[in-house]
Order: C-alpha cells, then structure tokens, then sequence
C-alpha cells in the first residue's frame, strides 16, 4: 500500500531580506537536503482568494512521508539554524500529510 507525503507549508513574512537570504538560507539549504526535501512551492504574491489573511511569501516543501518532514523539523540540524528564521521572519507553519491516490478524504 503507498504511503502518503509529507509537506511542510510555511506562510512566511519577511522581515529582514538580507539577513534572511545571508544568513537563514545558505545554512538552511543543507538540512533541506539531507532530509530530502524538495521545493514545490516557493514564492511572493500568493493570491488570496478566501479569507481576511495577508500572505507575503508561501512555501511548500514535499518529503517522503509526514514523518520525515517532522524529523527534519524537530532534528538538531534544523533546530540549530530556525533562530536564524526567527530573526528575519514570521511565520504560520504546518506540518501536513498527503493523501494516498489523490483522493479527498473527509472525517466527522
């Protein structure tokens, strides 16, 4: 049976453009790697279509399974460069697990 994806979906804030990319991002791009994470989403101007939210930037990443995206979260690795985040950004940020087949599932 096929195991569902895990994502990780970020709505960030920038506060600090290039303290963000010099400093956050150079060590952060590792980690993403060693965890196997892939971009599939990663940009400004979402469109809000639904809501009274104001979205600067989103992120999506895709990983193996839900368990490995919170690995790479929880892991010593990345707990060792989120400060970096959290001096130039703001975020919402979900963990999040895929379906299985593309189908919508709907629980009471």
């Amino acid at each position: 049976m096929p195991t569902p994806k895990g994502y990780i979906f970020a709505e960030l804030e920038v506060s600090d453009q290039a303290y963000f990319n010099t400093e956050y991002a150079p060590r952060v791009q590792p980690v993403l790697a060693k965890y196997g994470a892939r971009f599939l989403v990663s940009g400004g101007a979402p469109a809000v279509r639904e809501g009274d939210r104001s979205v600067k930037r989103v992120v999506l990443l895709e990983f193996e399974s839900p368990e490995r995206a919170n690995e790479f979260y929880d892991s010593p690795d990345y707990q060792g460069v989120i400060g970096y985040r959290f001096d130039s950004a703001s975020a919402h940020l979900y963990v999040l697990e895929g379906t299985v087949g593309g189908g919508a599932a709907v629980e009471g």
